[in-house]
C-alpha cells in the first residue's frame, strides 16, 4: 500500500479515515493505496447518497467530499510529520463531467506543496462493484477523462509542525 511513506503513517490514516472518522466513516469510505503526494479513495455505492431520479445517481456532493478529502490528504503525505501537521482546504474546484452510479474511486496527486500552501489535482471515476471487484484495478484507476464523472483541483494551507 505505501511507496515512500511510512507504513505506520499509513495505516493509521487508513483506519482514521475508514473506522474513526465520523462522516467518512460513514460513507464506508475505503483507503486503495497512499504513497508519498498520491492517494486512491473509494466511497462505494449506497442508496442513501443518491438523488431521488430513475435509475439513480449519486449525489454530486459525494464527488466533491472524496475531491476535497483526497486532494488534502494527498498533501498530508508530503509533511514531514504527516500525523502531526494539519491541512486546511483554502479552495476547491470540482468540474461534474457526468452522472455517477456505481462506486466512486478518486485518485488524488500533489501538484506542489510548498512552504505554507500546497495545491492537488483529483480525477474521480465512477465503477460498477460487480465489473470491477480487483484490488489492483482500484490502486491504479484509470484517470482517463473518458473516465472521468468529476475532476477537481484543491489548494490547501499546510501546518507544518
Amino acid at each position: 500500500m505505501t511507496d515512500d511513506f511510512p507504513a505506520e503513517a499509513a495505516a493509521i490514516v487508513q483506519r482514521h479515515i475508514e473506522d474513526e472518522h465520523g462522516y467518512l466513516s460513514w460513507l464506508n469510505t475505503r483507503v486503495d493505496a497512499i504513497e508519498r503526494g498520491r492517494i486512491v479513495m473509494t466511497i462505494p455505492y449506497d442508496e442513501k447518497l443518491t438523488n431521488t431520479v430513475s435509475p439513480p445517481t449519486i449525489h454530486g456532493g459525494i464527488a466533491a467530499t472524496l475531491i476535497d478529502t483526497a486532494g488534502g490528504i494527498a498533501l498530508r503525505t508530503m509533511l514531514d510529520d504527516p500525523l502531526a501537521g494539519g491541512v486546511a482546504t483554502i479552495n476547491l474546484n470540482v468540474n461534474y463531467l457526468r452522472r455517477a452510479s456505481g462506486d466512486l474511486t478518486a485518485v488524488a496527486e500533489v501538484v506542489r506543496a510548498g512552504g505554507s500552501v500546497g495545491v492537488s489535482t483529483i480525477t474521480v471515476v465512477s465503477t460498477d462493484p460487480e465489473e470491477d471487484s480487483d484490488v489492483a484495478a482500484r490502486q491504479s484507476p484509470s484517470s482517463d477523462w473518458n473516465d472521468a464523472v468529476a475532476t477537481g483541483q484543491g489548494a490547501y494551507r499546510l501546518f507544518r509542525e
